[in-house]
């Protein structure tokens, strides 16, 4: 179960796992991640819904909450959700936490969610598909003064890095008080676990004949 009383511990997130299950595992290892007092956000799409292999990762994200951490939802689990036949494939139990998964979390000065936020919509109206699914409207469109968000740092995923022009392949992406986590793990590039707390990110290789390896550590010069 959740445990919202971590606040002195370390706050880590990753976004867009894709199925890459051991290579989620080894970064929180690298990280030395425990879940009795670190707290960790998963901002959705673990899995393909149209890649069957990929769902069980599934049950690793499930272990990793009861452990304490929090998952979001993300497009590819309410697609699996939304597909009559890829959801009468899972276990009852599953398609029943999948539904409860929220879609953004607030943590201290930092807003998480799995795509973004339509600027000028306050919090509670915003609609699951922005919240799932918006891209250039939320990343390249200042938030006006009077948006509830302006005062977080918005953390997210859904778009890869390299295609927001990012310093290098597989690297993190900041911008206007907006930090984009999903480093490209689904297509060759890198999945990365976020340390906010000490702006570490870790993060390894998700190309085919690397699997895994690559592994780099890299500080952040700010949030």
């Amino acid at each position: 179960m959740y445990n919202p009383t971590k606040t002195d511990s370390r706050l880590l997130a990753i976004a867009d796992i894709h199925g890459y299950e051991e290579e989620l595992l080894l970064l929180l290892q690298e990280a030395a991640y425990n879940p009795h007092h670190d707290r960790l956000i998963l901002l959705g799409d673990y899995i393909d819904a149209d890649r069957p292999a990929t769902w069980g990762t599934l049950d690793t994200i499930h272990q990793l909450i009861n452990e304490g951490a929090q998952a979001l939802l993300g497009n590819q689990e309410l697609r699996l959700l939304a597909s009559a036949e890829s959801s009468s494939a899972l276990h009852p139990e599953t398609k029943e936490w999948l539904h409860k998964l929220s879609l953004y979390v607030v943590v201290g000065q930092y807003l998480f969610v799995h795509a973004g936020i339509r600027p000028g919509v306050p919090l509670h109206e915003q609609k699951k598909k922005d919240l799932t699914e918006i891209r250039d409207e939320f990343i390249y469109t200042p938030l006006p003064d009077s948006d509830e968000a302006q005062s977080y740092t918005i953390i997210f995923g859904h778009t890869p890095t390299f295609k927001l022009d990012a310093s290098s392949p597989g690297a993190i992406w900041q911008g206007n008080r907006r930090l984009a986590i999903d480093t490209g793990a689904k297509h060759g590039c890198r999945l990365t676990l976020l340390d906010v707390s000490s702006l570490l990110s870790y993060s390894c290789s998700t190309a085919p004949e690397s699997r895994g390896g690559d592994f780099k550590l890299v500080k952040l010069q700010s949030i």
